[in-house]
């Protein structure tokens, strides 16, 4: 019994680690976490083989505070992760019924044609984090997502090209909406879309596309980055991030971990079974 429940413990920290890290490679967070593990990993293996007791409580003492200093620091790290653990459960969301739904294909074509127009756009897609924080700052539209009205939005001086739109399930759900600016110095010489959807996708996971008025190129934000292309090789690379952000069936909707799908899918044949 005491060896079956050590396994599970010693499961239980792995996954848990296992999620921190591959949820923070690649950004600040991570990058941080992983000098401050091996300073401090140095440091007590010097202080260890040369048995500086002093040494060791100091360290100690201060890796105490740095993890209150770390809380501080990236609290805008640590609030979307939870944000995020928070977004998955093992019953799926409700939606509406996919009749309508905006495709990635659908999507695309309309970036390529704000494009080929030199036509700003800011169109945010909705993943597991919900949106509605930022929805509320904007009008409400629940509409079907169509070429001739994402047009009509973005084109100025009419009162909606201001701000973002949200897409929800395939459908148009606000626009006029404003999102996060972004405080990363590498964006200093970007336009205001720009900084407003790495800003989103800092704080949320949702992925955030631009389409720039000054150049004509479509930009996809994730996870704090911004990854640009020119409108002439733009379909591919733009269609696959559409399409792992926009997955059909509502299996898939939500942030599900890998690790729980085979768990989500087995609730869901119950309920199916059961209805």
């Amino acid at each position: 019994m005491t060896s079956a429940s050590a396994i599970v413990q010693i499961a239980i920290l792995y996954l848990t680690i296992y999620a921190i890290l591959k949820r923070a490679r690649g950004s600040r967070f991570g990058q941080a976490l992983a000098g401050v593990g091996m300073l401090a990993a140095a440091m007590f293996a010097f202080a260890y083989l040369f048995h500086f007791d002093v040494l060791t409580r100091i360290v100690q003492f201060l890796l105490l505070y740095l993890a209150v200093s770390t809380v501080v620091i990236f609290q805008p790290e640590i609030r979307r992760a939870l944000m995020a653990f928070g977004a998955f459960g093992f019953v799926p969301k409700t939606n509406r019924h996919a009749d309508g739904a905006a495709t990635p294909e659908i999507v695309i074509d309309t970036l390529l044609d704000l494009a080929k127009d030199r036509m700003g756009a800011l169109i945010a897609l909705e993943r597991g984090i919900s949106l509605r924080s930022y929805e509320d700052t904007g009008v409400a539209t629940d509409a079907l997502f169509t070429r001739e009205l994402v047009r009509s939005i973005f084109t100025p001086p009419l009162p909606l090209h201001d701000g973002g739109v949200v897409l929800r399930d395939g459908f148009l759900s606000s626009a006029h909406c404003i999102f996060p600016v972004s405080n990363n110095p590498e964006l200093i010489a970007s336009g205001m879309r720009h900084r407003a959807a790495v800003g989103l996708s800092e704080e949320t996971d949702a992925l955030v596309v631009v389409v720039s008025e000054e150049r004509g190129t479509i930009s996809v934000a994730h996870n704090g980055h911004l990854y640009s292309y020119e409108r002439e090789s733009a379909r591919e690379p733009v269609l696959r991030w559409l399409t792992k952000a926009m997955p059909q069936g509502p299996e898939h909707r939500g942030f599900i971990p890998s690790v729980l799908v085979p768990i989500q899918q087995f609730f869901m044949r119950q309920r199916r079974t059961g209805s």
